[in-house]
């Protein structure tokens, strides 16, 4: 039978299907509503239903879910995938491009990326986005504001200013002296109250902005007092005041007393002779390296000689040492510092048994004594009226005298200590006119890193001036003479430098005019400021940031390939202006160390 035409075929028993043991062969459109077992051959149409078993040859389609493994021997095809995840490595043969805006990150856990990034390009290291406050150059080197905006290192001119006059003293004042009590940023003044019994007397200043306010005097000692001297312990953080004590029948006998700031007054411990005799011209120093007062001063009751004392401050009260000469010869106009280089305290004096000549010597504490060098003469010619002050960044002294040789001009010198020696540059004139220079203190100011110099001008009315000066190898030059006070002579100077505020307070005591009253301005000279400190350098802009935009700046253990002309293995420090040097500025900042001509790798020490 070659066709057999039938409407259905039905197994012998009801519900049953009927077997084809060897097949069967359709050469058209077979329907069925479920299929069981293997199939062979292409399939046309759509597959409704689960297919369980392997596929063999291509499956075209919308969609398909498998619950298990799907091998590909060849290439797959697809688009908008939500995800991929793999046990192996992907390769992406012509590259991975992520959208603007999205980020390539672990689910948990932490991404490793492998290899040494030596094939990557347009990519800098530890690069961080601020917000630039000012333009910002690609290259340069930047700070952290307050504010957490970021801005390029660089210098500002700081104009000199002048503040206005306050009153401390309302009488008559005399022998002014002053000192910086750097734990309470307090400045310190200590004078004889002419008007108050020639008292001995303290006041305490404070400073804000260009302004300088003052507590109520403060009396130290209720006797006669003539000459003063006075100098802040920065260890014990106490104030310490030389005079003579001339009451009571007292002939000049050297005191000393401890005074402890607390808001804006001062309180004292009780006084403690260091010379019995008469006692002249006291001048003090801190000795930062041993921890001790150093009163120089002249010993009328020893023939005048230049003596010296060595002082330990405890709690309230101070103890000296013995007595040491360092001048066998009648002394006057006699000035201290203390060298921070060397460790040495130096003594400049007028050595009248020498032709009244300008001279100089080094002493070396050790425990509660000194021991001194041989002076050296730095003018051959009557010298007087000495003031003299340490340049800290120079490591030099610079001594202002009224050289009586020549018509009392103003002049000054350059010292330099070497061990227990010390060498004088050239005289230097800076008030030429005659009877022009008396009355003066000078101090060293590091923020400018100039000299304070306050005088009573003889040229001009012995009014108060001020001049600021700037050493040079072994010279200084004192220029921007300006006028604080013209209301009569300006009889006493006294200059503290406050350290806190970078500006300088004059305190001066005229004898007429205005009733004599004490008072003081504060005063700040012209220089070049850095917005650079040792804590606000965050690293190197990684591009051309405009101000207000946000941009890369390459932070610390970042790489920063902006630069040129860098020497490799060599550490470069952040210099005022902003530059690249490999000495370091003031402040002294690391910038990093270069591992190429063109990049540095951020670092801060």
């Amino acid at each position: 039978m070659s066709n057999l035409r039938v409407a259905s075929l039905r197994g012998r028993k009801v519900k049953t299907s009927p077997s084809l043991p060897d097949g069967a062969v359709i050469t058209g459109v077979a329907t069925a509503t479920s299929f069981g077992g293997n199939l062979t051959g292409n399939v046309t149409g759509n597959v409704v239903g689960n297919v369980t078993g392997d596929v063999a040859g291509n499956i075209a389609g919308t969609a398909g879910t498998f619950s298990g493994n799907v091998s590909v021997g060849g290439t797959i095809t697809y688009e908008d995938v939500t995800s991929i995840d793999s046990v192996g490595v992907i390769t992406a043969r012509n590259g991975i491009k992520v959208s603007a805006g999205q980020s390539i990150s672990a689910v948990s856990g932490i991404v490793t990326y492998y290899g040494d990034g030596s094939k990557l390009s347009g990519v800098e290291s530890g690069v961080v986005n601020f917000v630039a406050s000012g333009t910002i150059a690609n290259g340069a080197t930047v700070i952290i504001n307050v504010d957490g905006t970021v801005a390029g290192v660089t210098t500002v001119g700081i104009g000199q200013t002048i503040g206005s006059e306050a009153e401390f003293e309302s009488g008559e004042l005399q022998y002014l002296r002053s000192t910086f009590d750097s734990s309470n940023n307090k400045v310190v003044f200590c004078y004889v109250d002419t008007s108050n019994s020639y008292y001995g007397t303290a006041v305490v200043g404070t400073v804000t902005g260009t302004a300088v306010t003052f507590g109520t005097p403060v009396v130290f000692s209720s006797s006669t007092t003539t000459y003063t001297a006075m100098a802040f312990d920065s260890s014990n953080n106490k104030v310490v005041i030389a005079y003579s004590d001339t009451g009571g029948g007292a002939n000049y006998v050297g005191k000393a007393i401890v005074g402890t700031v607390s808001g804006d007054s001062i309180s004292f411990g009780s006084a403690v002779t260091f010379n019995s005799g008469a006692t002249a011209l006291p001048s003090m120093a801190f000795d930062s390296t041993n921890n001790k007062i150093v009163i120089s001063f002249r010993d009328n009751g020893n023939s005048y000689y230049g003596t010296a004392i060595v002082g330990t401050v405890s709690g309230t009260s101070i103890s000296f040492g013995s007595e040491v000469v360092y001048e066998s010869a009648n002394v006057t106009s006699n000035s201290t510092t203390f060298d921070t280089s060397s460790g040495k305290i130096l003594i400049a004096y007028r050595d009248v048994g020498n032709s009244s000549y300008g001279t100089g010597i080094v002493g070396t504490v050790s425990g509660t004594s000194i021991s001194f060098g041989s002076p050296t003469v730095f003018r051959t010619g009557t010298s007087s009226q000495i003031e003299m002050d340490y340049d800290s960044a120079n490591n030099k002294h610079v001594i202002v005298f009224e050289d009586e040789s020549s018509s009392q001009i103003g002049s000054a010198v350059v010292a330099t200590v070497s061990g227990t020696s010390v060498s004088f540059g050239s005289k230097v004139v800076f008030s030429h006119s005659s009877t022009s220079f008396g009355r003066a203190d000078l101090k060293y100011e590091p923020t400018s890193g100039k000299f304070v110099l306050a005088f009573r001008d003889g040229s001009n009315s012995y009014y108060g001036t001020v001049m600021t000066g700037s050493v040079v190898g072994t010279s200084v030059t004192f220029t921007n003479k300006t006028t604080y006070f013209t209301g009569g002579q300006s009889a006493w100077q006294g200059i503290s430098i406050d350290t806190d505020k970078k500006v300088s307070v004059i305190g001066y005591g005229p004898p007429n005019g205005d009733g004599g009253k004490g008072r003081a301005r504060v005063f700040r000279p012209a220089y070049t400021s850095t917005n650079l400190t040792t804590e606000n350098y965050i690293g190197i802009a990684a591009e051309a940031i405009s101000n207000g935009a946000t941009g890369k700046i390459t932070v610390v253990a970042g790489t920063n390939s902006s630069q040129t002309g860098l020497t490799t293995a060599q550490k470069y420090f952040v210099q005022p202006t902003g530059t690249l040097a490999t000495s370091a500025g003031d402040p002294s900042v690391v910038a990093g160390t270069a591992i190429s001509d063109t990049k540095i790798l951020v670092r801060k020490s």
